[in-house]
């Protein structure tokens, strides 16, 4: 409860009534500098509500005297920006992939623009720089399952792969072959050890390379170094998807896998997916 106010006898400042453990709070008065500032702000904050847009009203708010919003500004800059790329982008669209390639201006704009692209639209899966994660393709190696060229590139950003609302989407289908009935348990954990051995990861296995000769081989090849045609990856060069485990391996023969990618034609202009092609062409992997 507030005390009776009083002056304090040192400072002859009068006390606020307050006081706690034998303390007494001093009414000390702000420094008229400070009420100066404070005053200062005060008239800038309604000077800058009248000049720009602030006070907010059910469905709109106060423009400001003076029209200005940065959302106009953005939208106009955003435009200039347009107009002077719009040069290089016109070109891009026209040449075909090895021509933008070979125009050493047109390439760096090319690459410019498709790192932006592609951490706006392909990071999220591929990871920054398509270094990849399980389940998502590393950009930035040689290991390609549709090809590396610019090309085959292009047609995979195009048309994705098993996007079922384009028909020249990539299609590749492995059986489940505990799912389907194809092979027992014991048939895929010997399957898994001959797949495994092809680089090295585990010792050979006979019925195993068996069964992988009448059972995998006409898609990965006899070798097991896959077949680009048919999108089967290759199994020889320790760069696994899905991870290069036995659990792995044996998840992915018993109920096999089935990757989605988009296709960006008609999400992106023929400029845009050029460019991203080239991007992903320089990362590192590209033929």
């Amino acid at each position: 409860m507030p005390t009776k106010i009083e002056k304090d006898a040192i400072t002859g400042t009068e006390t606020t009534g307050h006081e706690w453990d034998g303390l007494k709070e001093l009414n000390t008065p702000l420094p008229r500098w400070w009420l100066y500032v404070f005053y200062a702000t005060v008239l800038f904050s309604v000077v800058w509500m009248v000049l720009y847009p602030s006070v907010p009203f059910l469905n709109s708010h106060f423009g400001g005297i003076l029209g200005y919003t940065q959302r106009e500004d953005v939208s106009k800059r955003l435009q200039e920006a347009s107009t002077a790329q719009a040069q290089y982008r016109d070109q891009i669209a026209k040449l075909d992939i090895a021509a933008v390639k070979a125009d050493p201006e047109l390439n760096r704009f090319a690459l410019a623009g498709g790192r932006v692209l592609f951490a706006e639209n392909c990071a999220p899966c591929h990871q920054s720089g398509g270094t990849g994660a399980k389940g998502y393709p590393s950009l930035a190696d040689d290991d390609w399952l549709w090809g590396g060229k610019l090309e085959e590139i292009q047609q995979t950003l195009q048309h994705g792969i098993r996007w079922a609302n384009d028909n020249d989407t990539r299609v590749s289908q492995m059986p489940r072959f505990l799912a389907d009935g194809l092979l027992t348990m014991p048939q895929i954990q010997a399957v898994a050890q001959h797949v495994l051995s092809l680089s090295g990861l585990d010792k050979p296995h006979a019925e195993g390379a068996k069964l992988f000769a009448e059972q995998c081989a006409s898609c990965h090849g006899e070798q097991g170094k896959g077949l680009r045609e048919l999108g089967a990856p290759n199994l020889t060069d320790k760069i696994w998807l899905y991870g290069g485990d036995r659990a792995s391996v044996v998840q992915s023969i018993a109920y096999s896998r089935a990757g989605v990618m988009p296709a960006w034609a008609g999400r992106l202009d023929d400029a845009t997916i050029k460019m991203l092609t080239l991007y992903v062409h320089a990362l590192g992997g590209g033929e």
